[in-house]
């Protein structure tokens, strides 16, 4: 390679590095632990998960086996994994067996009991196991969805064990805001009232028909202030749903015209359309409630049918309320409850210190490098210290082009690398120094000693590269920043210290001959 060629390059790479990184304060995110935020673990339910599903399996085997006229005394959910199925006649035992394994191939007959007329279905494991990461992994997306929407930049969504879920949110404002948002399961369902159990037998007690009806909370406000007053209130609706928040296409928030009060438009997408037209239509002059995560928020009187898939929710919110619950909404119910585990919040304070120390530590040992590579290899510790500066600007430069975040660990990583890029001029250094010591001329030398260092310069940063890989592979947040920093200071120092200062060593020689070098 011509030494044109190679200064072209390193002008091409040292301009690209200039215009990357400026201005740095935009280019490059900080993380958690430099300008403060949110740290959350989050559980996931995923017995609950598990459960949701049992209880569609339990609403359609009651379908299943009334199309195929089977006659059952009953079709109940045992526990979280059984279903049980209580037949009238024993004679149909291989019947419904058959209709239910056919239909819910995740189920599997587990037992016989009552004289052969009450079946026991279970749930195979590799079904379970597969449900509960698809739980997890179903919650990751939802809550990037959700944190999206909310306009936190660069958070940390990750998977932490089987069933807990990371979340990092830096330069947070309002972090009551965002628990609340996070931790909503946000299941929106539709059912219709029942009219047939009155509020003064719900006071007196009375039993409600086991499957058919489910008594829930009816969220309360002050007509005023729009405060919640109670959830004591109770409803009695139908315990199956009519209409789900699956089919949900969008939700924003709208001013009523009439008291001036935000609330939810929602709109169902063509199917989700086409069953809420056709519930108005067979339900006219009855109530339908609208349920959130098993509080009702309100239950309007259809009044008329309602075609193109398009209704409200109300419940006198403020617009911050509005604004979560159609956020929420828009990104989907997650398929089982979360729990915080741990909720640590960093004070931007406390990351102004971080970086405050950061900073001053990274500039101190930077300094040291320098003054021990230019007292020690004098004139030829410059060129190493030209490449040392240049190697900083690249890890800066990629950093921001790729708009990574920068942590702590990450600053550390810097740290690391540019004391390998020194390990890296030393070995070359060294081989110089020996072959100068044998008697070789100056060019000799020097072709010679970077020639005998180069394989062990290669091995030592590949194998500190692979173990950056893995870092990042496996480690969490902090660990991967410093994986990301590590690696592409590795990549830099390389060509820093073997090709830069190279370089730099063939221009002093171009054209002229120098008998001694300063090393």
């Amino acid at each position: 390679m011509s030494l044109t060629f190679r200064w072209i390059l390193i002008v091409l790479v040292l301009g690209w590095a200039i215009y990357a990184i400026i201005p740095l304060s935009e280019k490059i995110n900080l993380g958690l632990d430099l300008q403060g935020g949110m740290h959350i673990v989050l559980s996931v339910d995923t017995d609950k998960a598990i459960e949701g599903k049992i209880d569609n399996a339990v609403t359609q085997i009651r379908k299943d086996l009334q199309s195929e006229q089977l006659e059952y005394t009953f079709v109940r959910k045992q526990n979280v994994f059984n279903v049980s199925v209580g037949l009238s006649d024993a004679a149909d035992r291989q019947k419904v067996v058959d209709t239910v394994e056919k239909n819910y191939p995740y189920l599997t007959q587990v037992g016989l009991d009552d004289n052969d007329k009450t079946i026991l279905f279970g749930i195979k494991r590799a079904d379970e196991t597969r449900w509960r990461q698809d739980a997890v992994d179903q919650s990751i997306e939802v809550l990037r969805n959700r944190i999206d929407e909310f306009g936190v930049a660069e958070p940390l969504i990750q998977k932490q064990g089987d069933n807990k879920i990371v979340v990092q949110l830096p330069g947070l404002e309002n972090p009551d805001d965002a628990l609340n948002l996070i931790g909503k399961t946000a299941v929106l369902t539709f059912h219709l009232v029942d009219d047939n159990v009155t509020s003064e037998e719900i006071k007196a007690g009375v039993k409600l028909r086991p499957y058919d009806a489910v008594e829930l909370p009816y969220r309360m406000t002050d007509p005023v202030t729009g405060n919640v007053i109670s959830n004591d209130v109770k409803m009695v609706v139908k315990s199956e749903p009519v209409l789900t928040g699956s089919y949900l296409m969008d939700a924003e928030v709208m001013v009523s015209p009439q008291d001036n009060r935000p609330y939810v438009a929602i709109k169902f997408d063509p199917t989700g359309a086409k069953i809420f037209e056709d519930i108005t239509r067979n339900n006219l002059q009855k109530n339908l409630a609208i349920v959130l995560d098993g509080t009702i928020y309100s239950a309007p009187t259809i009044q008329t049918v309602i075609s193109g898939g398009e209704a409200s929710i109300t419940g006198n919110f403020t617009f911050k309320e509005a604004n979560n619950l159609a956020i929420v909404l828009k990104a989907g119910s997650l398929p089982a409850p979360v729990t915080v585990a741990e909720n640590r919040t960093v004070g931007a304070s406390l990351g102004d210190d971080s970086i405050k120390s950061g900073v001053t530590a990274s500039i101190i040992g930077f300094i040291l490098i320098v003054l021990f590579i230019g007292i020690y290899y004098r004139l030829s510790g410059v060129v190493a210290n030209i490449a040392l500066v240049l190697n900083l600007l690249l890890i800066l430069a990629v950093l921001a082009q790729f708009k990574a975040t920068l942590t702590l660990p990450g600053i550390a990583g810097i740290m690391l690398t540019l004391g390998m890029a020194v390990d890296a001029n030393v070995l070359i250094f060294e081989r110089v120094r020996e072959e100068l010591r044998r008697g070789r001329t100056v060019s000799n030398a020097i072709d010679i000693g970077y020639s005998k260092a180069l394989s062990a310069i290669i091995d030592s940063n590949l194998t500190s590269l692979i173990a950056a890989v893995v870092l990042f592979q496996f480690g969490t947040g902090p660990i991967k920043g410093f994986a990301i920093t590590l690696s592409v200071g590795l990549i830099a120092s390389m060509f820093t210290a073997i090709f830069v200062t190279r370089t730099i060593f063939m221009s002093f020689m171009y054209k002229r001959t120098i008998k001694k070098l300063s090393i």
